[in-house]
Parts: C-alpha cells; structure tokens; sequence
C-alpha cells in the first residue's frame, strides 16, 4: 500500500528518514565484510604458522647446526611475511568482481573548422556534433554550459553498471521493491511496468533503463549493482571523475530527476557518449529499437519496449544511419537527446543537443545538424 502524506513536508521527511535507513544498512553490510575478510585472513595466517612450525620439526633431526641455521631462516621468513601488505582476500560475496574498465580520459578539440550552429532550422539552444574518430569539434553552440541532462543521464547509468558485472550476471535475476515503485511513481518517472516483487532479469533492466527510459529499470539496476540508489551514484561520480568531467559534471541520481546539482555539459555528454558506445553491452543496448523482456509470472509474454528516437528518425535523411541514441526532458533543459551516427562513408559522429521544444522537434534538429554540418552533407 502506498504511504499517504498530509504535505510535501511529511512527504520529503518520510523519504529523508528511509534514505537514512538505507545508508545504516549499507555501512551495516560493509562491516559484516569486513569482519568475514579479518577472519578469512586469521585463518590464513593460523595456516601458515602451523606449516613452519611442522617444517622446522621435519628437519630437525638433522642436527643442532642444521637446527639453528633454519630456525633462523624460519625466523626470516616469518618477520617478512609479517612485514608484507595484507592482501586483500577474494571476496565469497554473490557479488561478482567488477569488469576492468577500458575508459580513457577523453576530450574534444575544437580546431579552425569548427562551425558555430547558426540554422534557424535548429531549435534547440544548445548542441555539439562531433567526429568521433578524431574527437574534433564539428559543430556546436552552448556546448560549454552548464545544463540538466534528464534522461540523458542514463547513458552513464549502463555503463557504469556494465563495468560493474560480468556477461554472466546478466542473467541473474533482481526482485523489483516497493520502494523502487514508490520512487519512481513519486517522482513521475517513465516506466517499464515492472511490478513489485517481479523477478527480473539483469539483462532486461539495462534495456528497459535506455528503451523506454524506465525509472524503475534505472534504479533496479543500480540497486543491484550497488546496493542502494545512493551507493551507485557514488560510482557515477567516479566514473565522472575517471573520464575527466568532475569539474563540469555532478550527478545526484541515476534517472536524471531535476536536481540544481544534478549537471553536465552537452560536451560532457558526448565523452558519456564516447565511452558508452566502446562498450559492447552499451552499444548493443543504445542501437536496440524494439525488445521484449523475459517472461515472467507477472508478464508470461514479457514486455515489449522500444526505442522511439530511432523508431522515429530511422525514415528520415541523416547522410548516414543513427545507431544509437538516449532522450530526455525536465522543464529546466526541454527536449534534449544524444545519438551516435555512423556516416554514409563510414565515418561515426555523436550528436548531443539539449533546449528543444519538443521530442519531435529534438529529432528534427539531430536530423538538420547531420545534414548540414557532416562533411558532404549540405553546408
């Protein structure tokens, strides 16, 4: 049963006071590993003094010199393996170790070609087209300015999580909470139409965070991977930090709710782009149009999800075909959208524009900025 509020202040107070309870059962898990990783290594260390102790009594018999001259290499060993950094042991955790990540520190040049965006066929106030293959600035206007990026924000959310877990968890399931309902049905989130306690496959969640935009996929997936909202979008910021976009970029959320600090840049945005597209589940979830999820008790033929971007601009004239893409919208930036492009000669592009006045108006000025401003197009 969802909880009734008499205010917004009840409301923002009940929420603040779960919050809370989530952070005491994360530091809470935290120390139950660490107590399981002391005693793992107690144990190790036990181990290993009965060892020396039963080689220095199998070679004993070979004679006080003998006797003296290992009891004091014994001695050595056990000063210097005192004196190593403990280890820090495999974990026995369900939890898979993370996948090494391949992120480079990406940036964009703009050079003496660079074109300033001055179409009137261009609504949106601020845009960035860049040549993926050499990272130079193609077109842009406003590409610098702090904006919210909305749904956008997603991008990062899959790849965070997709450098997270193995190809093997994939195929883990999660159980869909209340509280993740009750969040996104809060905060008027898109939705993939899970329901709670619905067993869903990790694989399912990351499609049904990009294709639909789905608030309660976003947050299953980063729950799953973190084990809270919060503790994931910790890794969010990490991940800003290691792509080098701490200084312009702070995300507070992983669906992209308005938040004054909550922020990027249409620039950082396409490096988001840029790295989520070098990875391969990224890639293969930002150019699906149309999925159907596993199927479940709640949903025995499962939930057919699309991509409504790439449904939509996939008829029009772009001087390439787009493969992938990620829309979004909070009053505060209007209709705003990142897409990859690959061009007529093969050449790949990525497309960031944010300030339109609607979804199909965002699509047009992905379309007008392709065409206008890829080299062979109609500048």
């Amino acid at each position: 049963m969802e909880p009734y509020f008499n205010s917004i202040e009840e409301e923002q107070e009940y929420f603040a006071r779960r919050a809370k309870r989530k952070q005491r059962m994360i530091r809470e898990r935290k120390r139950r590993q660490r107590r399981r990783r002391i005693i793992k290594l107690c144990a190790c260390l036990s181990v290993l003094c009965i060892l020396f102790v039963a080689c220095a009594g199998i070679f004993g018999g070979k004679g006080k010199e003998d006797k003296t001259k290992e009891q004091t290499q014994t001695d050595q060993n056990v000063i210097a393996k005192e004196n190593e950094p403990f280890a820090e042991p495999v974990s026995t955790e369900p939890e898979a170790e993370p996948v090494e990540s391949e992120t480079q520190n990406y940036s964009f040049e703009e050079t003496e070609q660079t074109k300033n965006i001055y179409s009137e066929n261009v609504i949106s106030t601020h845009a960035i087209l860049v040549d993926e293959s050499t990272d130079k600035i193609v077109a842009w206007k406003g590409a610098k300015e702090r904006i919210s990026p909305a749904s956008m924000t997603k991008v990062l959310t899959v790849l965070v999580a997709a450098e997270h877990i193995t190809e093997e968890q994939l195929e883990d399931t999660f159980t869909m909470t209340i509280d993740i309902t009750d969040y996104s049905y809060v905060n008027d989130c898109s939705n993939v139409g899970f329901l709670v306690d619905e067993k869903i496959k990790v694989k399912d969640l990351f499609y049904g965070t990009i294709l639909p935009s789905g608030g309660d996929a976003a947050v299953g997936l980063a729950t799953y991977v973190a084990g809270s909202h919060e503790a994931f979008v910790d890794l969010m910021n990490e991940k800003l930090q290691e792509l080098g976009l701490s200084d312009t970029a702070h995300f507070t959320n992983c669906v992209g709710l308005y938040d004054k600090e909550h922020y990027c840049t249409l620039y950082d945005m396409a490096i988001i782009m840029k790295a989520a597209i070098k990875n391969e589940l990224c890639r293969e979830v930002l150019k699906t149009k149309c999925y159907t999820t596993a199927a479940t008790a709640e949903h025995p033929e499962g939930l057919t999800i699309s991509n409504w971007f790439l449904r939509r601009i996939e008829d029009k004239d772009t001087c390439g075909e787009v493969l992938g893409a990620k829309t979004g919208f909070v009053a505060e930036s209007g209709s705003c959208a990142v897409s990859y492009q690959e061009s007529d000669d093969g050449v790949p592009y990525i497309c960031a524009t944010a300030g339109s006045s609607s979804s199909w108006r965002c699509i047009y000025d992905h379309v007008e900025i392709y065409t206008s401003y890829v080299p062979d197009g109609n500048v």
